[in-house]
Parts: structure tokens; C-alpha cells; sequence
């Protein structure tokens, strides 16, 4: 009898457990299927695309962000870019050099650093200038904006 009711009791806990997300993965793997998890990580995954060493999307929204001005360095496998002195054609007394660091693969806004300097133009000669902390704040959240939107689009056609 008690052998009767451990298989019975065995038989049910196979049953319910034949529900559980875990064991449909395993039976989907064993035979080739792609489970929900896979799905999701794959969506995770493409925001985390490091093909060039750093995080792509991050990578393109930074030089989308910067292509105002001419480049001096781009490295994608340590993700540093750095622009040339730029002056503005409206204000061509005062002039910026941003650089962009990407510090991880994911897409986070921990993930970025802008530094900029700034000079003006003084009796002739070119003056290091304090940069507003808005200035560079907004330069992150304008490349984190575009690297979501990237990433978005990607997603959507992909």
C-alpha cells in the first residue's frame, strides 16, 4: 500500500510540475524549441551588444551626439571618443572639446561619462573657462536618449 501511494504521490508531483516554466524549458531545449527565457534574453542581450568591445548603442548615439565637431580620437574597444576644439561659427571667441567615455557593456546612464572643456578667447589668446555642470549633464542625457531610441528602433525592426 505504501508502495502504491509513493508512485501515486510521484505520478502527481510529475504532473504539476509538468506545468512549471523550468521543466517545459528543458523539454523545449532537449528538442530544439526556444523557451520564453531564451526570448527575453535575447532582448536583453541586444542591450548589451558588444561587437566593438563597448556597448554599440551607446557607442553610435555618442558619435551621433558629437558629430558636431571634428574628432581627434575614437577607440571603440576602450570607448573613448574625443572631439577637436570647436567653435561655434555664432561665437567664435569661445570654443569646446568634449570627450566620451563608455565604461561598461550595458546600456545604463552609469555607463557614460562627458567631460568637456572650454575656452575663451582673451587679448589674443585662448583662456581655460569654467564648463556649466548642466552643460555636460544635458550632453549625457542627450546621448543616453539616443542610444535608447537606437536601440528601440532595433528592436522594433529586428
Amino acid at each position: 500500500m505504501a508502495r502504491v501511494l509513493t508512485i501515486g504521490l510521484a505520478a502527481a508531483c510529475a504532473l504539476s510540475l509538468g506545468g512549471c516554466q523550468f521543466i517545459r524549458d528543458d523539454i523545449n531545449r532537449t528538442f530544439g524549441g526556444s523557451s520564453q527565457d531564451e526570448v527575453r534574453q535575447a532582448d536583453l542581450a541586444a542591450s548589451q551588444t558588444t561587437t566593438i568591445g563597448v556597448n554599440a548603442y551607446l557607442w553610435r548615439a555618442a558619435l551621433d551626439t558629437l558629430s558636431f565637431a571634428p574628432l581627434a580620437q575614437s577607440d571603440s574597444s576602450g570607448g573613448v571618443i574625443v572631439t577637436e576644439w570647436y567653435a561655434n561659427p555664432e561665437n567664435p571667441s569661445e570654443r569646446v572639446k568634449v570627450t566620451a567615455a563608455i565604461l561598461d557593456a550595458d546600456l545604463r546612464a552609469d555607463a557614460l561619462r562627458v567631460t568637456a572643456a572650454r575656452e575663451v578667447m582673451q587679448n589674443g589668446q585662448w583662456v581655460a573657462a569654467p564648463v556649466a555642470a548642466a552643460t555636460v549633464q544635458r550632453l549625457e542625457e542627450i546621448i543616453l536618449t539616443r542610444a535608447r531610441d537606437i536601440r528601440r528602433a532595433t528592436i522594433v525592426s529586428g
